[in-house]
This record gives structure tokens, C-alpha cells and sequence, in this order.
């Protein structure tokens, strides 16, 4: 027999739940009896699906609260807001006219646009919706944006962000009452992982019903429900394209239109020929108007987070430059330079700050980057005009141990750039002198080296008579692939036959 006091949150507001001694047999009926009473407490009709779903525990002035508090983060955690006032104002024109066909017509959303060239988009609680440049570059028309856009707005009219958060809630509560009663955290805080898991991210249900959502709002608004399958056919043959390039291309990786939105392009197909025959006058794409409005969108990298072109990365705005050993791939984030080699070789290259001034870049390595790393063959040195300090070490990456060579160059008093360069077992001899090389490479740009540093941009051109997608694929300011890149960007299939007069998509400086 035991003695159980459980505080439970809903809302604001805050119960206490005291059952003193019970049984084990008496603790399941407990435990279902609580449940079915905050289930059914927590229950209402969704006017958007007509259906009743369990979102009691989170109101929407919640929701408010929690996409108010959470958008300034996600911003920050994908390059910030993109610097185009009119792009800006084109997506929330857009947004607004989905939004003002859905159930909540009367409630204010805001749609932005991320400076990211990953192909995303994100719906917080509250109206607040994201989407990438990475996905204004791909999609073809203005219908294909309108459909990301009202998928994601159906997210939030169905409140899936709420059932979310109060099924977490629920599943808590009874493994709570279970720890309790054996007496075992692990089992409790086991359980609580398996409940979070189970309602980690959006469930192919949501997605589902989010499908059916957005259709419903993009034919009412008059666009063509078919540009959402459009949309997640072109993602797919952009995946595949990178998946080629990068030498993966006999993966088996089955796209999705995000990472957390399962969904399938035939499925969404489906889903919108019904809507067409419920709306035959919804047939609007504006192809030509909506390729007007990207023309000079930034592709790939942006001045903010530097350029990788060639193995080389370039920063216009920090004036650092560097090459990475020979054969490495770079991938870009907003503070960290990755770079992978086929050998299995990896490396990292990111600033910090130095907390202690007073402290010799060899002593940074040691006491603030990394004190928990036995160090070897410390080594102080100067690279172009810079002090800098370098070291070796081994690390574990997953449950295996490898050879490292730390490099911290000392940029000033108060930050140091940071490269760590990982050696694949049996390679560390040939692949350390390279890595070594690669970090004297580190230096600072001129003025007029930054000045002449510029992004990729979409431009749209007019198809001429005699050209085809050869030609017009030439003029793409890419070194390899330019066809196939071409072909995705716009959305065509290698059968596809242009026509004079056709606005299309290149990429150049």
C-alpha cells in the first residue's frame, strides 16, 4: 500500500490529486479512471474537421503564448528573416488569402520567410507560419507556395500543436502515477520518453487531415488543389539530384515533402482530385506572376553565412577565407562549416569566444575548448600574421575511438576560429599533413576580396526561338550537372519541351 500526491497542470491552473493507500489493482483504476476524466474534460469539436479531439489541456490563448514566445527562436535558428520587404509582403498576401477560406478567418496569422536555402516550412501554435527561400526557389508557380502555406495553416486550424501537447500530458500523468507507485524513476522517466516519442512531431494522421485542410482551403481560394502533389513531385527530384551528387544515389531514402511531414505525392493527388470535382473553377496557378516575384531570389549560401564554392569557404561579411583538405565535401549552417571525405574523414569549423583573454591560444585549447580531451604534441604557431595553437587527441565517436588534430587561430583578443579535423583509423599520417595544410589556408580577406563576393540568384528568362534546355542549361552559373539542375528547378521532366515565350529558371551571379 502506498500514499500517491500528484500536482497536475492545466492551463494555468494548477490541481492536486491526493490518493492515499492504494493497491496495485486499485492504482490501474485509478490511473484509467484520471485519464478518461481529463480526456473527456479536455474534449471538444474542431470546427475545421468537425470532429472531436483532445486539446482541453492547452487553450488557444496558449497557443498564442507559445507561438509568440517560440517564432523569434526558430527565426534565429534558421539564418534570421530574409531581407526582401516585397517578398515578405507577397507571402503574407498569399497567406492571408488562404487563411481568410479556413475556420479561423477572423484570427490574425503571420507568414514569413526564412533566409535559409534549406527547403522547409514550419507552423507554430497561434498563426504563425514559416517557410524557407530554399522552398520559394523550387516551387514553379504561386498555387504551389499557396499549397505549402495552407497545408500548414490547416495545422493550426486542426490544433494538432494542442492534441500534441495534451496526449504528452495524458501519458505523463499515468507513468507518473506508475513510478510513484514502484517506487522506480527509470521506469517512469522510461515511459515518459516512450509517450514523448509517440507524439513527436506531427502524426500521419495529422498529416492527413492537414492534407485535406489545405485542399479544401486552396480550392476555395480558386487555386489548383493538383499544385500540392506538383510541389512534393519537384522535391522529390530535387532530393534525388542531391542524392546523386553527393554519391548516395543507390540509397534507399523515401522522400517526404519535410522531414516530419510524412507524406506522399500520389496520396496528396488523390486528395485533390476530389476537391476538383467539389470545385471546378479552381484552376488557378500564376505561374508567370509568381516567377516575376523571385526573380533575383538568393540561392544556396547567403552573404550572412558565407559561400561554399569549390572546397573553398568564403565570408564577405567576417572577411575569413579557408580551403579544406582535398576531396572534403562542405555543408554550410548558420555558425558551423561541416565537411565530410569519402575515406570517411570529417571536419568542423566554427568561432567562439574566449572567455579568459589573458590566456595563450595553447592555453585555451587546454583549459576552455576542450578540457576534457588528453592532449598530445601541443604546438604554438603563427598562420598568416595570426597566433594560433594546434594539438592532437582522441575522441569517441560512436563507441569507437579516433584520431583528432585542434587548431585554434587566434583572430582576437576575445574570439578564436576553431577547426577539428577527425582522422579515419589507419589513414592518420597522409590525412593529418592534409588537414594541417588545410589550416594554414585560414586567412583574412581584403576589403576588395569581400566586395566581390555574391550569391547565386534565381533569374527568370524568356524561352527565344531556337532555344532549348541545352542552351538555356548553359547559362547556369554551376559547374556540374547543369541540365538535370535546370530540369528540377523549373519543374520539368526530361521529356518536357519548352516553347517560345516561356518563363523559365536559371542560376547565375
Amino acid at each position: 500500500m502506498v500514499i500517491i500526491t500528484v500536482i497536475i497542470k492545466s492551463g494555468p491552473t494548477l490541481t492536486k490529486v491526493k490518493f492515499c493507500k492504494v493497491s496495485f489493482l486499485k492504482l490501474a483504476i485509478i490511473v484509467i479512471a484520471t485519464v478518461f476524466m481529463f480526456v473527456n474534460y479536455g474534449c471538444s469539436v474542431n470546427p475545421a474537421t468537425g470532429e472531436r479531439s483532445f486539446t482541453g489541456l492547452l487553450t488557444s490563448e496558449d497557443e498564442k503564448k507559445i507561438g509568440a514566445e517560440e517564432h523569434p527562436k526558430l527565426v534565429r535558428a534558421f539564418g534570421g528573416l530574409y531581407e526582401n520587404k516585397e517578398i515578405q509582403t507577397y507571402v503574407q498576401s498569399i497567406g492571408n488569402l488562404i487563411k481568410a477560406t479556413s475556420e479561423m478567418s477572423e484570427i490574425p496569422f503571420r507568414f514569413v520567410v526564412l533566409d535559409s536555402p534549406v527547403i522547409n516550412a514550419f507552423a507554430l501554435p497561434g498563426g504563425y507560419i514559416h517557410v524557407t527561400r530554399g522552398l520559394l526557389a523550387l516551387a514553379n508557380d504561386e498555387a504551389e507556395l499557396a499549397g505549402v502555406l495552407a497545408h500548414e495553416i490547416a495545422h493550426v486550424t486542426a490544433r494538432h500543436s494542442a492534441q500534441r501537447y495534451s496526449r504528452d500530458l495524458v501519458v505523463s500523468l499515468g507513468t507518473t502515477i506508475l513510478g510513484a507507485v514502484v517506487g522506480s524513476r527509470p521506469i517512469a522517466e522510461l515511459s515518459n520518453l516512450a509517450g514523448s516519442a509517440y507524439v513527436q512531431g506531427y502524426s500521419r494522421e495529422q498529416e492527413f487531415q492537414a492534407d485535406m485542410l489545405g485542399v479544401r482551403y486552396l480550392s476555395r481560394a480558386g487555386y489548383d488543389p493538383n499544385a500540392m502533389s506538383s510541389f512534393l513531385s519537384t522535391m522529390g527530384a530535387e532530393n534525388l539530384l542531391r542524392l546523386k551528387i553527393d554519391g548516395k544515389d543507390n540509397e534507399n531514402n523515401h522522400y517526404n515533402l519535410f522531414s516530419s511531414h510524412p507524406r506522399t505525392a500520389d496520396r496528396v493527388d488523390r486528395t485533390a482530385k476530389q476537391a476538383r470535382l467539389k470545385n471546378k473553377n479552381a484552376r488557378i496557378r500564376d505561374r508567370n506572376i509568381y516567377l516575376r516575384k523571385i526573380d533575383g531570389l538568393v540561392w544556396g549560401d547567403s552573404a550572412k553565412q558565407g559561400y561554399i564554392r569549390d572546397g573553398n569557404f568564403d565570408h564577405p561579411y567576417l572577411k575569413i577565407h579557408f580551403t579544406a583538405p582535398k576531396g572534403f565535401t562542405l555543408k554550410n549552417s548558420s555558425s558551423t562549416v561541416f565537411g565530410t571525405h569519402t575515406s570517411g574523414a570529417k571536419m568542423q569549423f566554427d568561432g567562439a569566444k574566449v572567455i579568459n583573454k589573458n590566456l595563450s591560444t595553447a592555453d585555451y585549447m587546454r583549459i576552455e575548448w576542450l578540457p576534457e580531451i588528453q592532449l598530445s604534441n601541443i604546438e604554438s604557431l603563427i598562420i598568416n600574421s595570426f597566433d594560433a595553437a594546434t594539438a592532437t587527441g582522441l575522441l569517441t565517436i560512436g563507441g569507437t575511438w579516433a584520431n583528432a588534430r585542434f587548431v585554434a587561430i587566434r583572430w582576437a583578443e576575445n574570439y578564436v576560429y576553431r577547426f577539428l579535423f577527425i582522422n579515419p583509423n589507419g589513414k592518420t599520417p597522409i590525412m593529418d599533413n592534409s588537414f594541417r595544410d588545410s589550416a594554414y589556408t585560414f586567412r583574412k580577406l581584403s576589403n576588395s576580396e569581400a566586395m566581390k563576393l555574391n550569391p547565386m540568384r534565381v533569374r527568370i528568362l524568356e524561352v527565344k526561338l531556337g532555344q532549348g534546355k541545352q542552351e538555356l542549361a548553359a547559362l547556369m552559373g554551376i559547374k556540374s550537372n547543369k541540365l538535370e539542375w535546370f530540369n528540377v528547378l523549373n519543374g520539368f521532366s526530361s521529356n518536357t519541351k519548352l516553347k517560345v515565350g516561356q518563363m523559365v529558371k536559371i542560376l547565375s551571379r
